[in-house]
């Protein structure tokens, strides 16, 4: 495989790239990095372009030149999408433009990145690809990622039935692990290190938010599969945990987990996000469709991702500590 991975330099896409790498294959990988850092990436053996998804040049230049594209580049992350709303709209509809525009025009397979918040506010436990889409008012910055993406898989589908692109649209549930940040909002990130500072771990709302967190390790696996089987071409596929837990009983869990004295603190929305905020109270995905194409099956426990993030975390300090002594 020649392939393209934008966002490469990101959490999903730089453990997507050294998967590849990995496999055998010719990766060359573009990101901005505006949330993304180049210390993500290996050193050697991969070619990385610092560069926009909104540079149409640029996109169709790279894409000539392989015969995968994974779009894992977007504006993500509750604290971008409320602060950079025209940004990230532009970003992740224009950009996904651009490199679907590309794919068709060099008969690339394709795998487009989409996301758990096309369902909105739907309550289901167990939602499956074809359930219904539950969303609050566009005028509120809360639904623009899911209006956003929601237009992605719609153009994707377009362009895989009217021009036959082979393209497949993956929605991913809550993924965690190594490298990924709270700096943007991710929740077990922001946790994991306000537990380690000895600080409260804010929970935002009432904290009886329900969700389902993946491991990076079991997803990253899963896309190169999906990329190239024929059977997936324009259809949307869930990955995922059926997991669940609340938001307040990860906290509880990190702490223990952590051996940390912090205690918990409630933060209303309207405090963390500004006013208008809305969330949904449960998401759990149903991963039958994704088990039936390839077998997908996480192994990895939630207690298996929060110890990932702690000791990647512990070890990031102690090194902070040794370089400033």
């Amino acid at each position: 495989m020649r392939a393209l991975v934008t966002g490469a330099a990101g959490f999903i896409g730089s453990h997507l790239v050294e998967h590849l790498l990995a496999g055998g294959h010719t990766v060359v990988g573009v990101d901005d990095l505006s949330t993304g850092s180049p210390e993500n990436l290996p050193a050697d053996g991969f070619r990385l372009v610092r560069g926009t998804i909104l540079d149409r040049d640029l996109v169709d230049e790279l894409v000539s030149d392989v015969d995968t594209v994974f779009h894992m580049a977007a504006a993500v992350g509750a604290f971008v999408i409320q602060e950079r709303t025209l940004d990230s709209l532009l970003t992740n509809i224009h950009g996904t433009e651009n490199v679907l525009a590309a794919a068709v025009r060099h008969d690339a397979r394709l795998l487009v990145a989409s996301t758990s918040e096309i369902y909105g506010k739907n309550p289901k436990v167990g939602l499956t690809e074809s359930d219904d889409r539950l969303v609050g008012s566009p005028l509120m910055s809360r639904w623009t990622y899911s209006e956003a993406k929601a237009i992605d898989e719609s153009l994707t589908h377009a362009y895989a039935r009217e021009s036959g692109l082979r393209a497949v649209i993956v929605r991913l549930f809550n993924t965690v692990g190594p490298r990924q940040t709270g700096r943007y909002g991710m929740v077990i990130p922001r946790l994991v290190n306000q537990a380690l500072q000895g600080r409260p771990l804010t929970v935002f709302g009432t904290g009886g938010q329900v969700r389902c967190f993946c491991h990076v390790a079991d997803v990253v696996p899963a896309l190169v599969r999906l990329v190239g089987l024929d059977r997936a071409r324009g259809r949307a596929v869930n990955l995922g945990s059926s997991e669940q837990v609340s938001i307040e009983e990860l906290a509880t869990r990190i702490i223990a987990m952590t051996g940390s004295s912090s205690g918990i603190v409630r933060v209303p929305y309207e405090r963390a996000y500004g006013p208008g905020y809305e969330d949904m109270q449960r998401r759990v995905p149903d991963c039958a469709r994704a088990r039936e194409l390839i077998g997908f099956e996480p192994v990895h426990t939630l207690d298996d991702i929060i110890r990932a993030v702690v000791i990647e975390q512990t070890r990031a300090r102690q090194v902070s500590a040794t370089v400033a002594e």
